[in-house]
């Protein structure tokens, strides 16, 4: 074994080979890293595209069918993110505890049936709890599969990883946008609820999948490899303490950043569907196929931006990545026309995603493996405040106002303070050590 691993350790020299060996769990077989790479961004599929932005391509609907306002829709995805808020609080110490593997295959299950439940509800009430314990869910899932990733890839190959996982939210805009639609003509009234049956039998068949293939302990061979040529290494994180992720004033700065991204887009992410149906004219499926098409845009948005900022810093690609934000809702909110429809929602696809990866990133470079699936759910903490605050907040305005235009320039405004926000980042001392 050790015989045919130099000979191909000299023939990949300088790539990410070595350190996949080196990552092996009890299978005993190099490039294992990229099966849990794999099984992540199904993962995330499931947590984020399915349990959160399904609801998107389901409101017009679902709204429908159980008689909401837009204040009342709003409080639905509120109810959602404040599901996800609460496990945040908690999910990246029970990942960093337990380890990943089981966090994420609970998370997901338990996603999976309130999803279904969520198809059997009757009234906002019912619909606003099933939402909530979905949030619990995914919030699991989510943040331990993207604080896993220092634990199987160098600080040189985080961001390119974690962007891959998120590229999973992105699959599912392409599975959902036109699949939901279709579902909904077909079962009629009750479209919408087949949608939701849909979504929680493929989040639980990807919660067993899950259970089968990540392992735990990817880290602890990493941090004995022999360094390969261009890697950069993270710091040690072995004798780090808990404390140290809340006394850390970089997490806290990537916190406060971070609630401008989950104040913003999801407001944009969630009135997608329905703005373009009150406010350009589109049907159901046309919406729904402008939806994909921000999938298909976003699919390599997310290691795109995980590896620019792998190479510039996080610092500088969060600011870009914001600025683009900030004119992406602008112009959804202001213009009228199709091709402003399509510009936004292209451009938007093609960073959409990449923020969450460059924090997953950011985190393992200033705490260490150990210590990243904690740092990661303590600044999504923050992520999710914002998240929840949102939704209601842009359901009320469009309800006083009778268009979502005030609220998607509120969302741009948010995200120029987070480009603002971005810029006064600090840069570590060593920054071979980290890429802020």
């Amino acid at each position: 074994m050790k015989k045919w691993h130099l000979h191909l350790s000299v023939l990949f020299k300088g790539s990410c080979y070595d350190e996949c060996f080196f990552a092996m769990t009890w299978t005993n077989r190099p490039g294992y890293c990229w099966i849990v790479l794999f099984a992540g961004t199904l993962a995330v599929f499931a947590a984020l595209g399915l349990a959160r932005f399904g609801y998107t391509v389901v409101l017009p609907a679902m709204q429908t069918g159980l008689g909401l306002d837009n204040t009342q829709a709003g409080a639905l995805a509120t109810a959602n993110l404040a599901g996800y808020l609460a496990m945040a609080a908690i999910g990246g110490a029970l990942a960093s505890h337990l380890g990943p593997r089981s966090v994420i295959a609970a998370g997901l299950a338990v996603s999976g049936l309130a999803m279904i439940l969520t198809g059997m509800a009757d009234s906002f009430l019912a619909a606003a709890a099933w939402r909530c314990l979905t949030g619990v869910g995914s919030g699991a899932a989510n943040i331990a599969v993207m604080g896993m990733w220092a634990a199987w890839f160098p600080a040189n190959r985080r961001g390119f990883a974690a962007g891959i996982a998120v590229s999973g939210s992105s699959l599912a805009l392409i599975a959902v946008g036109p699949l939901a639609p279709e579902l909904m003509q077909l079962y009629g009234q009750s479209g919408w609820r087949f949608c939701w049956y849909l979504f929680g039998a493929a989040s639980l068949a990807i919660a067993l999948l899950c259970l089968l293939l990540v392992r735990n302990r990817g880290a602890a061979s990493l941090s004995l490899a022999t360094p390969y040529a261009g890697a950069t290494q993270t710091p040690p994180a072995v004798n780090r303490s808990w404390s140290s992720v809340y006394r850390s004033w970089p997490v806290w700065h990537l916190g406060f950043v971070y609630v401008a991204f989950g104040f913003s887009y999801i407001i944009f992410m969630t009135f997608f569907v329905k703005h373009l149906i009150s406010a350009g004219g589109y049907s159901r499926a046309e919406a729904g196929s402008l939806f994909m098409a921000m999938g298909w845009a976003s699919l390599m948005g997310g290691f795109l931006w995980g590896a620019i900022s792998d190479r510039i810093g996080r610092k500088h690609t969060l600011v870009a990545v914001y600025l683009i934000h900030s004119a992406t809702f602008a112009l959804f909110g202001l213009t009228t026309s199709r091709w402003g429809f399509i510009v936004a929602a292209v451009c938007y696809g093609l960073s959409a995603f990449s923020i969450p990866a460059i924090m997953a990133a950011a985190c393992g470079d200033i705490l260490g493996h150990r210590m990243a699936p904690a740092a990661l759910g303590f600044v999504t903490l923050f992520f999710g405040i914002g998240q929840a605050v949102g939704p209601s907040v842009a359901g009320m305005m469009a309800d006083s106002s009778g268009s979502f235009a005030t609220a998607l320039l509120l969302a741009s405004l948010v995200a120029l303070l987070g480009a603002i926000g971005s810029a006064t980042l600090q840069s570590r001392p060593n920054q071979d050590e980290s890429g802020l």
